[in-house]
């Protein structure tokens, strides 16, 4: 066993599979795993704040920018992921498999690392598409794994510290010539493994017999030069960067193949995610009878469409960024929130709670802080793009802010409530 472990490991053998290699993609790797969390982080907790947290409004594409970033970098996870297994891939013949419980810790934190990884961006990169074929939540279960990922993180950076530090700034044993095999690699560890080039005796003339048999002795693959390997792991994370990021970044759009949104397509030129008839309110929306109730405490007023439109309009240039990362900037008009929260006397540090016409639903209810509330380009917009708002952006009334993500920009309005602390 322990002899083919060992030619298993030299059959792998390759001059870009060596230490320093392996903390450069693993450093690119830990910094792309470590901007998902940032952002994934603000965005979780723009969803979901805590009672004490306030959130910046400007710039007003704040969120279109962290949330965007937030989807490339996971995107860019993968060929990174696969080139730093590529890399290891050899240390799973080590012999023996487990040589102490450090070891033992290493190599189950490295294995736990890898599977939670990869459910995590392939459950993230779905949910860009909205495909769900899982049975459980995927925020929550996002959220959680978001945790886990740099807990395990930090302890395997703690456990490799010592190759960390002797490979961040050295070529170590990468400076040898790319097309060049490590034979003197291999013989070494000829020697660390039988205590001599070749064992003498009955294991002497076994090692014999295994080289003497084709259908027993490993075929050597083929190497890959360093430069050739770097070059590969390059393209591949530009292209499905470049590829997938147009729906975010505009200079991009014109690449953007795989992106599941395209920027100018769909109604009045913006993308839908929820149509009116998944969420059910084609009807209530086109009531005649719609109204917007705004309360305060003891204060109640209702606005018709009508009464809404004949109000001083604002007019101003704000994004839908969505949690799947895409986003399109669009001209909104309408009355400022804060001109309505003026008519009911609303506190001036008072968050809202909006309640959509939609009867079900994550978001059928979202709260928005004083930030918000208060900030001259929260609208609740009446028109799209120099059009009446149409029923599928929301009509008759949709809430837009800067930088807030698109689910909580609530669409069919009809109440608005004052939250006094």
């Amino acid at each position: 066993m322990r002899r083919m472990m060992y030619e298993a490991q030299r059959a792998l053998a390759s001059p870009a599979r060596n230490p320093r290699m392996a903390v450069v993609i693993g450093r690119l790797l830990g910094i792309a795993f470590i901007v998902c969390f940032g952002t994934g982080l603000y965005s979780h907790f723009l969803q979901e704040p805590l009672p004490w947290m306030r959130f910046p409004t400007r710039p007003a594409l704040l969120y279109q920018f962290s949330q965007g970033t937030h989807i490339i970098a996971g995107i860019a996870c993968f060929p990174l992921l696969l080139a730093k297994l590529y890399i290891v891939f050899p240390d799973l013949f080590q012999y023996p498999p487990v040589k102490s419980f450090l070891h033992l810790l290493e190599r189950a934190s490295i294995a736990l690392f890898v599977g939670a990884s990869l459910v995590q961006i392939t459950i993230g990169l779905l949910n860009t598409y909205q495909w769900y074929p899982w049975p459980f939540p995927f925020r929550e279960v996002h959220y959680a794994l978001g945790w886990v990922l740099i807990g395990l993180l930090v302890l395997h950076i703690g456990i490799k510290l010592p190759i960390i530090t002797r490979f961040w700034n050295r070529r170590g044993d990468a400076e040898r010539d790319d097309d060049e095999h490590d034979a003197t690699v291999a013989e070494d560890e000829a020697v660390r493994l039988w205590g001599s080039r070749r064992p003498s005796g009955v294991t002497g003339r076994l090692i014999a017999w295994i080289d003497a048999t084709p259908a027993l002795k490993p075929t050597a693959t083929p190497a890959v030069s360093r430069r050739g390997f770097l070059t590969t792991v390059g393209v591949a994370c530009a292209a499905v960067v470049g590829l997938t990021a147009g729906q975010t970044f505009a200079p991009l759009d014109a690449l953007n193949v795989f992106g599941p949104r395209k920027k100018g397509v769909g109604q009045q030129g913006v993308p839908v995610n929820r149509t009116a008839e998944e969420a059910k309110v084609t009807a209530s929306a086109l009531a005649t009878g719609w109204v917007l109730t705004l309360t305060a405490g003891d204060v109640e007023r209702s606005f018709s469409r009508t009464e809404l439109e004949s109000m001083p309009q604002t007019e101003v240039e704000l994004p839908i960024a969505c949690v799947e990362g895409w986003s399109q900037l669009a001209v909104w008009r309408g009355v400022r929130l804060s001109d309505l929260a003026d008519l009911v006397a609303a506190d001036t540090q008072a968050s809202f709670r909006l309640t959509s016409l939609e009867e079900r639903g994550s978001f059928r209810q979202t709260e928005m802080g004083p930030e918000y509330v208060r900030d001259p380009l929260t609208l609740v917009a009446l028109e799209l793009n120099g059009e009446t708002l149409d029923v599928q952006h929301g009509y008759p009334a949709r809430m837009i802010a800067p930088g807030r993500p698109g689910v909580l920009q609530t669409k069919w309005l009809s109440r608005i409530e004052a939250i006094t602390a």
